[in-house]
């Protein structure tokens, strides 16, 4: 069968239609769920360190040293991504390479947290939409695809996420495909995964001002704002039960009216990824706490 090559982000992505991704020279950890048990496998990726431009803080928000689960607004602040980094750090040990799922809508605030989490954390970045078009011979490509076999570019869907699932040290920013079914539900279960909801509306202006593409397995989405907002909404009623099941849930509208925001624009990236660090932080407490009522007396 056919291989299809594809250059992502530095990486050399081989996948077999339907079989597997192939990634050379650096060896990574397997990707470990911290709540389940998972087979261990080993594959290589080639070495990278991403640099990522990120928007500047528009208002700080730093940790409390006496919650750190809590942000505060402190009027002088002058570094937010030093927070940022200090809060990486301290969830880092614990996550032991995890892979990070971000499932929802996807949107340019969505794509931009991804990178920075993948920045602060030392991981590599995927976004599994793009691994999928650049598999099968770029966007056109998958839309053709998708018109002459819609199950067999599903099958490929189910693959890349089969196989990027099984490493460690990755954030995914993961499309509809990650919740269309139980197999691909059951995949992402494999590391931690956050449903990052933006309100469809932000995203509807997005794709009419031209600001973010949708991938191929949405290219239908057109049309005038208040047509794209329509379709957005049919597709998210047909994926938020699966969004629903992720591990946690950071909301970018209760994030900017925590911030004191009028706006959701006026929060950061830095703002967002030092509330997704803070469930994932929570998330490990949880798995401690189950590890430790698990010891024998």
């Amino acid at each position: 069968m056919e291989i299809i090559r594809a250059s992502y982000g530095g990486f050399n992505v081989r996948l077999l239609q339907p079989s597997a991704l192939t990634f050379s020279k650096t060896s990574l950890p397997t990707c470990h769920s911290p709540f389940r048990r998972v087979p261990a496998t080993s594959h290589s990726i080639s070495s990278l360190k991403p640099t990522f431009p990120c928007r500047k803080p528009t208002v700080c928000a730093l940790l409390d040293d006496n919650d750190p689960d809590s942000t505060a607004d402190v009027a002088n602040a002058a570094d937010l991504s030093f927070v940022v980094k200090k809060r990486a750090f301290e969830i880092s040990p614990d996550l032991k390479g995890t892979c990070i799922f971000l499932v929802g809508i996807n949107s340019s605030i969505k794509s931009n947290l991804g990178k920075l989490l993948a920045d602060e954390l030392k991981y590599y970045y995927f976004d599994s939409d793009s691994v999928v078009e650049d598999a099968v011979g770029g966007k056109e490509a998958a839309t053709s695809f998708i018109q002459s076999d819609k199950e067999g570019f599903q099958d490929t869907e189910t693959e890349v996420l089969r196989q990027l699932s099984s490493m460690g040290r990755l954030v995914v920013s993961a499309g509809n495909a990650a919740v269309r079914n139980a197999t691909n539900l059951a995949l992402i279960r494999h590391g931690i995964s956050i449903w990052i909801k933006v309100p469809l509306q932000f995203v509807a202006r997005e794709v009419v001002d031209d600001k973010f593409q949708l991938p191929a397995s949405q290219v239908p989405i057109s049309g005038s704002y208040s047509e794209v907002l329509a379709q957005l909404t049919a597709a998210y009623e047909e994926t938020q039960d699966g969004y629903a099941t992720a591990d946690a849930t950071v909301s970018l509208q209760k994030v900017a009216s925590q911030l004191g925001y009028d706006d959701i624009e006026s929060v950061s990236t830095e703002e967002l990824c030092l509330e997704v660090m803070k469930e994932i932080g929570k998330l490990m407490r949880k798995k401690k706490m189950m590890e430790e009522a698990a010891r024998p007396f």
